[in-house]
């Protein structure tokens, strides 16, 4: 399985020693998010309670199927809620 890397916001660096971009194996949002969860056990909760995924600048809300790959440009971002 390809490794991606994965910008985070500020907020989320705690979790990850203070690191802004990590590498996790995946070759799909839904595999990236659980790679994540998994690797640092302190983004499961802001994970769980909603996130969106820009790839290559392109946001995706809900999609898990959604692939990503090495070359790519990924962020985790927070969802924002709003009405």
């Amino acid at each position: 399985m390809p490794k991606v890397q994965v910008h985070l916001w500020s907020a989320l660096r705690r979790h990850t020693d203070g690191k802004d971009v990590v590498e996790v194996e995946a070759s799909t949002t839904g595999e990236m998010l659980r790679a994540l969860e998994q690797a640092y056990p302190g983004l499961a909760a802001p994970i769980e309670a909603g996130v969106s995924v820009a790839i290559d600048g392109r946001i995706y809300a809900t999609s898990l199927t959604e692939p990503v790959a090495p070359e790519q440009e990924i962020y985790l971002m927070q969802r924002l809620k709003g009405g």
